[in-house]
């Protein structure tokens, strides 16, 4: 047993020392999930006590028996409590106006290169939707975050959050420092075509090029990348 499943056993028997501990040995990574929410009406600080908050209920949570990182199953559970204060507070929100912007400047950008022959430029989809360079920008930023790991890749139509686990959770599908975490764990190149195919959207073709290697070569790296995928996030 390592140190870490000896404190949190310990802590799920009501050792505090335990607990504090844990959570010392433990800032960092909930700091990362806190800095996610940062600018959203709530201070720094009270955003990590929150983390905190999660995080003690992740160790009340979690079972040893479950063959998964604690890291994994923590990182929702932070982040999850977060959400859940920002959501009853107001203060979390893609509102609706950007996630309208947002779907016009998709719809424009599939337009345009279907009659360009190639990706749009942003002066391109401005004159297209009206919508200035830098509101495409800000559309665009609020509401990539979860298309990249909900997008369908590949020949099959999976997704990377479909990849990663059979049931359905949002959470875990919307806080992505544990997957950034495991695809960070990668090789190079098998990291470099997760990166490509999934966070840039990239076909297999088109990452072949920016790779210099064969499409059927970006098929075979992206189908170990996702089997080690499985294997780091306990899937």
């Amino acid at each position: 047993m390592s140190r870490q499943e000896e404190l949190i056993a310990r802590a799920k028997a009501g050792d505090r020392e335990a607990s504090e501990a844990l959570v010392q040995e433990n800032a960092g990574l909930i700091w990362s999930v806190a800095r996610r929410f940062v600018g959203r009406g709530t201070e720094t600080e009270d955003l990590y006590q929150l983390g905190c908050l999660g995080f003690l209920k992740a160790v009340e949570g979690f079972d040893l028996e479950f063959g998964t990182q604690f890291s994994t199953y923590a990182v929702p559970k932070i982040a999850g409590e977060i959400r859940r204060f920002l959501r009853d507070d107001g203060a979390i929100k893609v509102s609706r106006g950007i996630k309208e912007q947002a779907a016009a400047i998709k719809a424009a950008r599939a337009k345009l290169t279907l009659e360009l022959g190639r990706e749009p430029t942003i002066q391109e989809i401005s004159s297209c939707t009206g919508y200035t360079p830098e509101e495409i920008a800000m559309a665009e930023t609020a509401t990539a975050a979860t298309e990249s790991i909900q997008r369908e890749t590949g020949e099959e139509g999976f997704t990377l959050e479909n990849v990663l686990t059979d049931t359905e959770s949002e959470e875990r599908m919307v806080e992505k420092i544990a997957l950034r975490q495991a695809v960070e764990a990668l090789p190079e190149r098998e990291r470099q075509v997760i990166q490509l195919r999934y966070y840039h959207g990239l076909t297999q073709q088109r990452a072949a090029k920016v790779l210099s290697v064969s499409q059927v070569q970006v098929s075979r790296i992206e189908k170990k990348a996702l089997e080690m995928l499985r294997e780091i996030m306990g899937g």
